[in-house]
């Protein structure tokens, strides 16, 4: 399995390349990064820049693992209101662009929400309708990506959608293309399930894998927490991912990293480097 860290991981006034030398130095060898709508990879960089900053992420020895995007949470693909769903597609069809400039061949997607606790006033859709418009939304990218030789990898999110292994397995397999996975995010399941038995359906299924850990009893966003802090059965994990086979990358997806972190955020990426290091010789 190979190691990468995500952006969202890192706290502090630094430039992107102060990033992948950290980064580098505690020992992670890919980089996930976000397409946004002012950062380093950005709903208006040119191919020319892309190719730029594909270029200093090799110069510090590191691979891109991984496009994810967090303009999801304003952009529901599952939205009543078309012209949300529209600005969703948008979003998904950049991120395939963008992927494929990058050398990047999986993308993260959110396919829509059915509801979200943690943003005030967020829609609520009806189940049925917003797997109907996440299935069209998947279809309608579908094209693009495998043209572009990017797959769309299907997150396991706070979304009260595919909220267990057996549905989001369905999911993916509609569409019956090699262009279509699942994202799986460890954490995520503890609320509601178990991470081992998530990975042990899914199989081959799971293309990118995120790291992070999680405290049952906090119950909240609040309760997401350090590596090997929380009630993540690693052994179990771990035990899983080899029983299916995954080898690909697992990026570390430590959010939100303030409250922890409030001094010396450096520490963060050398200790998360350090448990993951950890976590893969169970």
């Amino acid at each position: 399995m190979k190691k990468s860290i995500g952006i969202c991981c890192f706290y502090g006034n630094w430039s992107i390349e102060e990033k992948f030398v950290l980064a580098k130095e505690s020992g992670f060898t890919g980089f996930e990064i976000d397409l946004s709508e002012d950062g380093p990879v950005n709903l208006k960089s040119t191919p020319e820049e892309l190719k730029s900053f594909r270029a200093l992420a090799e110069k510090h020895g590191l691979e891109l693992s991984g496009l994810m995007s967090f303009l999801y949470w304003g952009a529901n693909a599952a939205s009543s209101d078309p012209a949300v769903r529209a600005k969703a597609s948008a979003l998904l069809e950049r991120q395939i662009e963008c992927a494929q400039q990058l050398g990047i061949d999986t993308i993260l997607a959110v396919p829509g929400a059915v509801g979200v606790d943690f943003i005030p006033g967020a829609e609520t859709v009806r189940y049925d309708l917003a797997y109907e418009r996440a299935t069209e939304f998947i279809k309608a990218a579908l094209p693009a990506a495998e043209k572009a030789g990017v797959t769309i990898a299907v997150e396991n999110v706070w979304n009260k959608f595919l909220i267990s292994p057996l549905e989001m397995k369905a999911f993916v397999d509609q569409f019956g293309s090699k262009n279509v996975g699942v994202y799986f995010d460890v954490a995520n399941t503890l609320a509601f399930g178990y991470p081992e038995h998530w990975i042990e359906i899914l199989g081959s299924r799971i293309k990118r894998v995120h790291f992070k850990d999680y405290r049952r009893n906090v119950g909240t966003v609040d309760g997401f927490c350090d590596l090997l802090s929380g009630d993540v059965d690693w052994p179990a994990v771990m035990v899983a991912l080899h029983k299916v086979g995954y080898d690909g990358w697992i990026a570390a997806e430590m959010i939100p990293p303030v409250p922890f972190y409030k001094h010396c955020p450096e520490v963060l990426i050398h200790t998360t480097s350090r448990a993951m290091d950890a976590i893969f010789a169970l």
